[in-house]
Order: C-alpha cells, then sequence, then structure tokens
C-alpha cells in the first residue's frame, strides 16, 4: 500500500478560474490543472526560484517538486497545442496566506472567509492576532536579530 500523499503548502490559489481560447467554439473538454501543479508553474517560471528553492517553499522533496512541475507543463503545453481551455481545480494543497496566530494564548487558525476581516482569536478570543507571513520579504522591518553568542542587538 503506498504511503498517503503529503499536503503541499502555497501561498493562494489563482484569482481566476481558468483560461480558454479565443477564436475557437468552447469545448467541454477542458485541461484540469491541480493547484500544486500551478503553484510550481508560479514558483520556476514566474518567480524564477530554482527548483531546490521551490520545493522548500512547497514543503516537498525536490524529486517530487520535479514531477508536480512537468506534469504542470505538460498540461499547459497540451492546452496550447490543441486549443483547449485551462482549469484550475484540486489537489492536497494548504494556503499558508490564510493562517494567524494568536500572541495571547500561541493558537494557530486559519480564516476561510477571505472577506471578512479577522479581528479575533478563534480559541481565546484575544484581539492580538497576526496573519502568518512565510518569507523576509514579507516580515516587519522592525525586528531585531539577537547574536546568539553575545547576546547582542544588531
Amino acid at each position: 500500500m503506498p504511503r498517503p500523499k503529503r499536503i503541499r503548502k502555497m501561498t493562494n490559489p489563482p484569482h481566476f478560474k481558468g483560461f480558454r481560447p479565443i477564436g475557437l467554439p468552447e469545448e467541454s473538454n477542458p485541461v484540469v490543472l491541480n493547484y500544486e501543479e500551478y503553484e510550481a508553474i508560479r514558483l520556476s517560471d514566474f518567480e524564477l526560484f530554482g527548483q531546490v528553492e521551490a520545493a522548500i517553499r512547497m514543503d516537498v522533496s525536490r524529486p517530487t517538486y520535479a514531477r508536480i512541475y512537468e506534469s504542470g507543463r505538460r498540461k499547459v503545453a497540451q492546452a496550447f497545442v490543441l486549443g483547449k481551455a485551462i482549469v484550475f481545480e484540486g489537489g492536497k494543497v494548504y494556503f499558508s496566506s490564510e493562517w494567524y496566530s494568536c500572541n495571547n494564548c500561541g493558537c494557530w487558525f486559519n480564516h476561510p472567509a477571505k472577506e471578512l476581516e479577522v479581528k479575533n482569536c478563534a480559541l481565546c478570543g484575544s484581539t492580538d492576532v497576526d496573519q502568518y507571513k512565510d518569507n523576509a520579504k514579507q516580515a516587519d522591518t522592525g525586528d531585531i536579530c539577537i547574536c546568539m553568542e553575545c547576546n547582542s542587538g544588531k
């Protein structure tokens, strides 16, 4: 029996449901691009990350990332060559941009209703909550680094 598929990490889902070719009759047989394949193409071809860095960002091994990326590229090529629509859906993914942490109780929670602003912790009700940030570019520039050897701020 194969082991269960590991859930892949994405920053955000695409802001649209897919693409379709212009000038061809609508087809009922679109190419389905999984969210994880979309994310792999986004990381490698749009953000220009190497496979190792992209695999780390998706929380998968480098060989798994390569298989996801190749599958996504093949599907996009099939859609272009055969004039098929592309639809984004499915896959075992979670979105890191929807996670929040409570500074009062330490609870981590997500917020599926994106149109509503998060004001309170889902567990204790505290208003001291922060949205999860994945990389240093998104982090607050006011952070202070403490040296582990001399315990001084730099």
